[in-house]
């Protein structure tokens, strides 16, 4: 059976729509919370695939969530595994801090409706074909500044990257296309939780394109499935118990 390592940076930002389009293709997942102090997989050769959520801090956070390092390293692991990687949201900016991208923790909280453009590094892409033209939420911790000679996939209205491809096996996305209202809610709900300000406006326009946005996470996960080749199966190395006879 295909089975996901999916790690998880808060309570309320799980897989969330994209849940659903999972089981309906016969994929595990297993959730790993490094901020409840679980460990990360070790290796990526027991996975099919990765993928890191959204989450309020910012990967520049690691003296406060010393995890962060660790994350970086599951990072190189499924890449060395050559295993897809997804990265959305806070994930996203830890993939391009794995590249070398400039990091600014400033804005704390980068959240805006926009339209996905397409780029012409994104022409014939599978996700950037998906949502040119369509609005899309973005809703990460701080920015990044893509190293050189890595281009987007796909721009916001000001010409910002909100997707990019650091490889043929691997996408981070500022958008958030597994988002649903009762997510955000949750979020607000969240002890000590930093919010946007313009949440109710963010909010709003989700209840707005609901079943714009619902059509879209299915083209979106179809895109990676696409893309990324997530229904074929990894060779997985057996896992052996040792037991000691007495």
């Amino acid at each position: 059976m295909k089975r996901f390592a999916v790690v998880q940076h808060s309570y309320s930002e799980f897989l969330g729509l994209i849940e659903t389009q999972l089981e309906k293709r016969d994929i595990g997942f297993i959730y790993f919370r490094p901020f409840l102090g679980q460990d990360l997989p070790g290796s990526g050769l027991q996975f099919d695939a990765l993928f890191l959520l959204g989450g309020p801090m910012s990967p520049l956070d690691s003296g406060q969530h010393a995890w962060l390092q660790d994350e970086i390293r599951v990072i190189g692991a499924f890449r060395q595994a050559r295993r897809p990687i997804v990265g959305i949201g806070m994930g996203a900016m830890l993939m391009a801090a794995y590249e070398g991208a400039q990091l600014s923790a400033e804005p704390a909280i980068n959240a805006y409706w926009t339209t996905a453009h397409k780029t012409r590094t994104g022409e014939g892409d599978p996700l950037a074909e998906a949502v040119d033209g369509e609005p899309v939420l973005v809703w990460a911790p701080g920015q990044a500044i893509l190293p050189p000679g890595m281009e987007p996939i796909l721009v916001d209205d000001a010409g910002r990257w909100i997707a990019f491809r650091p490889d043929a096996q691997s996408i981070g996305m500022l958008f958030r296309p597994e988002m649903k209202p009762g997510m955000i809610e949750d979020i607000l709900m969240e002890e000590d939780r930093e919010v946007p300000e313009n949440v109710g406006e963010l909010m709003e326009r989700m209840r707005e394109l609901w079943p714009q946005m619902q059509r879209q996470t299915d083209k979106v996960v179809v895109a990676l499935v696409s893309s990324l080749q997530l229904m074929q199966e990894r060779h997985k190395p057996p896992v052996f118990s040792l037991k000691v006879e007495q």
